[in-house]
């Protein structure tokens, strides 16, 4: 008897399942008979040329292909086939997703203005002909790390910021559709957010959100391709 514990269930209904799941009720394809037992008395089907059952072993390095590149998806299609969208909802739409970081930004402004303020922290304070360029780095390391922690907590947590909830949309793994980890949720939020904070501002969201707005075949923004997500529509 053995004592490792079951592995723990996969509670995330956002989670792609394989295709074939669930569609053989516990019986062997068709073509297929029980395995030649000679204690049994039972032959092999006529025609199969094996006592071992009638399907061939599997091609070696995953279907002929020597380097098992998996058909040449990128993503590595695994068992839902070589389209790894197979089984998600649909893309969504690059404007709803604009609009949708339009509000997260607004609300994350919101916050950065109130902390600054609380603690006397500004843009830049201007006496006679000196910046005080302190305060400026000081606003945008608090802008940094409130957009960082907002953008990786509510995705790694639902998929979904506010604003992304709000509009019906959620972040998912390109690979099987579920719910980023907290690794992935960093990625995505540090390749967002670290340059608007700190030099590009608007210039940088807009480059890397709007990338979606031409990419294909998966509308990522810059940010999605460096954690390898999508964002899709939920209703």
């Amino acid at each position: 008897m053995t004592t490792e514990p079951p592995p723990p269930p996969d509670d995330d209904p956002f989670k792609k399942k394989p295709s074939d799941e669930g569609s053989s009720g516990g019986q062997p394809p068709p073509g297929e008979g029980p395995p030649f037992d000679p204690t049994r008395g039972n032959e092999p089907p006529p025609g199969t040329g094996s006592p071992y059952g009638a399907t061939p072993p599997p091609p070696p390095y995953g279907g002929g292909d020597p380097y098992g590149s998996g058909g040449g998806d990128p993503y590595g299609g695994g068992p839902y086939g070589n389209d790894p969208l197979a089984g998600m909802p649909p893309l969504a739409d690059s404007g709803k997703r604009t609009l949708a970081r339009i509000i997260d930004m607004i609300l994350v402004v919101i916050v950065v203005w109130l902390v600054t303020w609380a603690f006397n922290v500004n843009e830049y304070d201007v006496d006679t002909d000196k910046i005080d360029y302190g305060r400026s780095f000081g606003q945008s390391l608090i802008a940094a790390v409130l957009y960082v922690g907002y953008d990786t907590v509510m995705t790694a947590r639902a998929g979904q910021t506010l604003g992304k909830k709000w509009l019906h949309l959620r972040v998912a793994n390109l690979d099987n559709g579920s719910t980023p980890s907290v690794q992935t949720s960093l990625v995505r939020a540090l390749v967002l957010w670290l340059p608007f904070a700190f030099c590009c501002a608007c210039i940088w969201t807009a480059i890397a959100g709007g990338w979606s707005f031409f990419d294909k075949p998966y509308k990522q923004g810059l940010h999605d391709k460096a954690a390898k997500t999508v964002v899709v529509s939920t209703g």
